[in-house]
Parts: structure tokens; sequence; C-alpha cells
């Protein structure tokens, strides 16, 4: 389950909203809960994957290697 949520804006006919809000109420979801798991749905038939934001793979990126710095050679 995600922990961290981002705002998704999108434009849709007031008729098409309307059916849609009332779809989910009859089915006892909510808007939001119809439109993640259509995302998922999508990334999923397309072959994306994501690691979900709060679990801990995608808490802490994976830590690089120290680069080395080349030594500077002394001047004289």
């Amino acid at each position: 389950m995600e922990l961290k949520t981002a705002r998704l804006t999108l434009l849709v006919d007031p008729a098409k909203k309307a059916a849609f809000e009332r779809l989910c109420a009859q089915q006892d979801l909510t808007p939001s809960q119809v439109v993640r798991q259509l995302i998922r749905d999508y990334l999923a038939a397309h072959g994306v994957s994501y690691v979900p934001s709060g679990t801990p793979a995608a808490a802490k990126p994976a830590a690089r290697p120290a680069k080395a710095r080349p030594r500077r050679r002394a001047k004289g």
C-alpha cells in the first residue's frame, strides 16, 4: 500500500463525472480508489513496474559506492 500520494488533476465531461461518481457509490468505492486501480491495471497491462512509495525499497535510494578521487601531485 502506498503511503505517500500525489495529486492528479484531470478534466472530464460533467455528465460523465456524475455517472462515474454514482457508479462508484453503488459499488461502495470512492472515485479515487477506482482511479488508482485503473492506473495499476494500466501499468501492469503495459509491463511497467514500479515500487510503491512508502515501501522499504522506495524509502531510500540505493547507496552508491563512493568515487575515488584522483590524487594530486605535489608541486615542486
